[in-house]
């Protein structure tokens, strides 16, 4: 299996919008019913070794419940602790009538959800309500497996990034509100937003960080692509060098994205080499502008503690 297929946007850009609505909708659902964690963690998907999955939610005390999108046999799967599971085709589905399903299947658990703005979530038919949109209704069970797989194979690289940092960071995750999979590092020093930042900037970027990640395309960068950017971003950031001589620094809503283009490390001969070595330059350049201790921050091997670090293998 070749490590990154080829998924170019123009391919898929339907039912990639489609499915962009379908994860709303269950994200919604479980911003509704899980418990908040610092930086809207509780909020993404996880990966599974079928689709991606919202993790149990809902009353302790109760009947908790998942949520999984399973990108192999494409359904939706609604299950309870109770072991009562509910399923059904995500092909052939509009936007409102997976609504309609989504909300019927959590019925059946006994899970009743008030989906706060039941519309998409800064999208260009926001002020459209889920359960009145028939427009996006393409789904082409070729090109989302072809998405997961793409997604899980790029999560294993976040993860092995992971592995070399100690402080605080995110988990690796599969945000539904702009449809990426990121991984964020933190120095630990607050920032200050402006007053106008909305509720979700404002506790996204509460803390210095320097996040890294993966997304498929959108209308302003119209192909799949690994990012990095460092908020807020430290002065002459655009000026360090990136690993990767395709790899730059792209100008973006008054800041900076260092980009590599997903084409170009595919043409790489180790494209997993090669995503590591622009993520590792990226925070380097982040890192050192904004004066982080990188030292005391390192994990080399996933390993904190200095006497087994120093000790030959098993």
């Amino acid at each position: 299996m070749e490590l990154f297929p080829p998924i170019p946007l123009a391919e898929w850009r339907d039912c990639k919008e489609t499915l962009h609505r379908f994860a709303q909708v269950v994200g919604k659902i479980r911003l509704t019913a899980s418990v908040r964690r610092n930086h809207w963690w509780n909020v993404p998907f996880h990966l599974t070794g079928r689709g991606i999955t919202t993790r149990p939610m809902g009353p302790a005390e109760g009947n908790p419940f998942t949520i999984d999108f399973d990108f192999v046999r494409h359904q939706l799967v609604a299950a309870s602790l109770d072991g009562t599971e509910v399923s059904f085709p995500l092909y052939g589905q509009s936007v409102a009538s997976f609504h309609r399903a989504t909300l019927d299947a959590l019925a059946v658990l006994g899970a009743r959800v008030d989906i706060p703005a039941p519309s998409p979530f800064d999208l260009p038919d926001s002020a459209r309500p889920f359960a009145e949109d028939t427009e996006h209704a393409a789904y082409d069970p070729v090109q989302v497996n072809r998405y997961w797989r793409v997604l899980s194979q790029v999560a294993l690289v976040l993860e092995e990034f992971a592995a070399g940092f100690s402080g605080k960071a995110s988990p690796v995750h599969h945000f539904w509100h702009t449809f990426d999979i990121a991984y964020s590092r933190f120095s630990g020093r607050h920032t200050e937003q402006p007053a106008e930042a909305d509720s979700v900037t404002r506790e996204a970027y509460s803390r210095e960080v320097i996040s890294f990640g993966f997304w498929f395309g959108d209308d302003t960068f119209p192909e799949p692509a690994f990012y990095s950017y460092t908020s807020p971003e430290p002065p002459g950031l655009a000026e360090e060098p990136l690993a990767q001589g395709s790899a730059r620094w792209v100008a973006r809503n008054g800041s900076h994205l260092a980009v590599l283009r997903y084409d170009d490390a595919r043409a790489e001969a180790d494209p997993r080499a090669a995503v590591l070595a622009f993520y590792n330059s990226a925070y380097r350049a982040g890192a050192g502008r904004a004066d982080w201790d990188m030292a005391s921050l390192a994990c080399p091997g996933g390993i904190t503690d200095q006497y087994l670090a120093a000790a030959p293998p098993a």
